[in-house]
């Protein structure tokens, strides 16, 4: 039995928004005395931004989380107001399920989840500086002088690092949604010689949803079909009564008004020095970069059930309010909306994150790890993934365990991280499909086949729920089997069938597999054709389908995957001298110094690294001439 000292604890997280509240319920979920400091209770999981979670890419996160023994695919299934896939017109490695959060019941719901967990404590406090001894992060210090020492640290800041809000010509110091910002914990960091960058996000206005002209906007319902985030969901548990979202457009006179104004633009003016994210940019950055369109797409989304607010979707801005409301008034279904909260930009330290290990633990400071906003991501989903990453190591580390990674061919998580290690980011990074080159493996349907093995493992899964997984892919193997076995033979029933759906006609029996393999045939048809019943539900029937047609092209990512990791198993030495490795190119020289690469492999993903470079490293490392230089 531990015994503790007042103040004192295993790990200490810093920031409670989605990558603080991750880290936290792993590290005590996984028996760690943990301390959760936020700047303002009302804070936590909150959602200064869109109140959604999932699409592209950060959908398959999410599920990811919640097979690791995460917290917000379960959050989101407790709290959203609308659920649907998305591209379910495209293959499975790239349809996406998203969420519309009621972002309200969303952060009681955390809270009340935080505060509910075992070895976990939530207190509210402004973290100033950080403890440091011979090298490790001991602790924090607070601004009223409080200090809490711990073994392991996660700082997880988000956009309160120094922030600051942009609405027009106003700007002034301020966390997200005009919160306390974090000011003294910037200047601790920089001290102690971690590089900062400035970065912006933006957000746009809110308005009453009762001064929209709905008929003139295009309504976007929920999915009527069972969808969840979490595996542990339960299909009769869906919601049926869900909250529609709609779309509308800007138009030219939107566009005459921005281009009018840009001089009052903070992103034009010069007033904001952060470098924005390209992927999600402000409407005045769209019309001034697609010059030649005459039209964006708006979405109109609610922000809860018990709130009038509406979330004037892909309209970020920092124009001054009055131009705001005027820019407002033009679109279709707008012209009389009353404008709740003006949007605004704002600005903040990030810590560029080629100074951490896949464990995101700095270089730098021992059993110090950054993870979410702070690293230069956008988005909940992606500080969500990389909380839980920092949490679990910060967890390892406080017991003097080995460290937990995924690789690029694990996890979504996995790509991300070592996106941010490897080859850093000049911009916000958004994590999408296409940065995954093992994309087809990395679905959203099979996070827990990847990853519920390691969540039990690092004692995230329990026991009963594993119990569950284990049951699932027996019924998978099963039913591939059965697939394997069942004749389909060419009767009228089936010849109409496949004439109903363009296909050539079965001239004699083929095994159902085979059969299945054909673009447009379902299990369910097949069940039906042949009267023959499978044993698993639907989850199941869509792994097997999936495991079926999709074989040759996973074999040949399986194929890659191998040579991948034979590449990860060749370890450069941490202390190597790249000013001894006669040949590098200078840039190849300077960045292997810089990032410090762990592996061939991730030596290789460096940009400005040419073949050559990595050839040189290779021989360099593989034929000791390391050891000799060492001597």
């Amino acid at each position: 039995m531990k015994t503790y000292v007042s103040n004192e604890y295993d790990v200490i997280v810093v920031g409670a928004g989605h990558a603080g509240c991750e880290a936290a319920l792993a590290s005590a979920r996984m028996g760690e005395k943990t301390l959760l400091l936020t700047i303002g209770l009302d804070m936590v999981a909150f959602m200064p931004c869109n109140p959604s979670v999932g699409g592209p890419a950060k959908g398959t996160v999410v599920r990811e989380i919640d097979a690791l023994g995460g917290e917000m695919g379960k959050n989101i299934d407790k709290t959203y107001i609308q659920m649907r896939m998305l591209n379910t017109g495209k293959g499975p490695a790239v349809r996406a399920l998203r969420a519309q959060a009621d972002k309200w019941d969303y952060h009681e719901e955390m809270k009340r989840t935080i505060e509910n967990t075992p070895n976990l404590t939530l207190r509210q406090a402004v973290v100033d500086d950080l403890i440091v001894e011979d090298g490790e992060c001991r602790g924090v210090v607070t601004n009223t002088g409080a200090r809490y020492r711990a073994k392991s640290v996660v700082l997880t800041t988000g956009t309160a690092a120094r922030g600051r809000i942009f609405i027009g010509e106003l700007n002034y110091s301020s966390g997200p949604n005009n919160t306390i910002p974090a000011i003294k914990l910037s200047e601790s960091l920089e001290r102690l010689g971690f590089k900062l960058r400035r970065f912006k996000t933006g957000t746009p206005p809110r308005v009453n949803r009762h001064t929209i002209d709905y008929s003139k906007t295009e309504e976007e319902p929920g999915d009527k079909e069972p969808r969840h985030f979490s595996f542990t969901s339960r299909d009769e548990d869906y919601l049926t009564d869900q909250t529609s979202c709609w779309m509308t457009y800007t138009n030219p006179k939107t566009h005459e008004i921005i281009n009018e104004n840009l001089d009052r633009s903070p992103m034009f003016s010069g007033d904001i020095v952060g470098v924005g994210p390209r992927y999600c940019p402000s409407i005045e950055t769209k019309v001034v970069r697609f010059a030649d369109k005459d039209r964006h797409q708006i979405f109109l989304e609610p922000e809860g059930r018990k709130t009038e607010e509406i979330y004037v979707g892909d309209f970020s801005t920092s124009m001054p309010e009055e131009i705001q409301l005027e820019m407002l008034h033009t679109v279709a279904g707008l012209e009389n909306v009353e404008m709740m909260r003006p949007g605004y930009a704002i600005e903040y330290d990030v810590v560029d994150p080629w100074q951490l290990t896949h464990t995101l633990e700095t270089k730098r400071i021992k059993h110090l790890y950054t993870a979410g906003q702070m690293n230069g991501t956008s988005g909940y989903e992606e500080a969500a993934g990389q909380g839980l990453i920092a949490g679990i190591n910060a967890a390892l580390s406080a017991e003097g365990k080995p460290a937990f990674t995924l690789g690029r061919d694990e996890a979504y998580i996995g790509v991300l991280i070592d996106d941010l290690v490897t080859k850093g980011t000049e911009e916000p990074y958004r994590l999408l499909t296409s940065r995954a080159e093992y994309r087809l493996l990395l679905r959203h349907d099979n996070a827990d086949l990847r990853l519920t093995e390691k969540g039990h493992d690092l004692g995230l899964i329990d026991d009963d729920r594993y119990a569950e997984f284990l049951a699932k892919k027996e019924l998978i193997q099963e039913d591939l089997d059965r697939l394997a076995e069942i004749t389909v033979h060419p009767t009228i029933a089936v010849n109409e069938y496949l004439a109903g759906l363009g296909e050539t006609d079965l001239n004699g029996g083929v095994k159902a597999d085979v059969f299945l393999r054909r673009p447009k045939v379902t299990v369910e048809d097949v069940e039906r054709l042949t009267g023959k019943k499978l044993a698993g539900d639907r989850y199941v029937k869509e792994q097997v389908e999936i495991d079926i047609k999709y074989a040759g092209y996973i074999k040949k990512q399986e194929i890659q995957v191998a040579r991948l990791r034979r590449q990860e198993a060749k370890k450069i030495p941490k202390d190597i001298d790249y000013d001894q490795i006669e040949g590098l190119a200078t840039e190849a020289r300077e960045k292997f110094t810089k990032i410090r690469p762990e592996t061939l492999a991730q030596a290789e993903r460096i940009s400005g690294v040419n073949p050559a470079d990595l050839a040189i490293l290779s021989v360099y490392v593989q034929n000791g001439k390391y050891a000799k230089v060492q001597k």
